[in-house]
């Protein structure tokens, strides 16, 4: 898939939890997985806002195009 998740690279710089992004945006443990293994199909703007206020970050720091 050529949209490459790096939301564990940003969790990484910010010394961020899964449990404890999960908690401060307020999407299930599964979710977040899912999203962090790149295996899911989308996700919310309201979602990405939130993980982006979380980590202070913007989406483009997560979320990455290659061909």
């Amino acid at each position: 898939m050529p949209i490459i998740v790096n939301l564990d690279v940003m969790m990484a710089k910010r010394k961020m939890s899964l449990n404890e992004l999960s908690e401060s945006v307020g999407v299930t443990l599964s979710n977040l997985s899912i999203l962090k293994t790149g295996k899911a199909k989308a996700v919310r703007f309201s979602t990405l806002e939130a993980i982006c206020k979380a980590l202070d970050c913007q989406p483009g720091d997560i979320l990455e195009f290659e061909e």
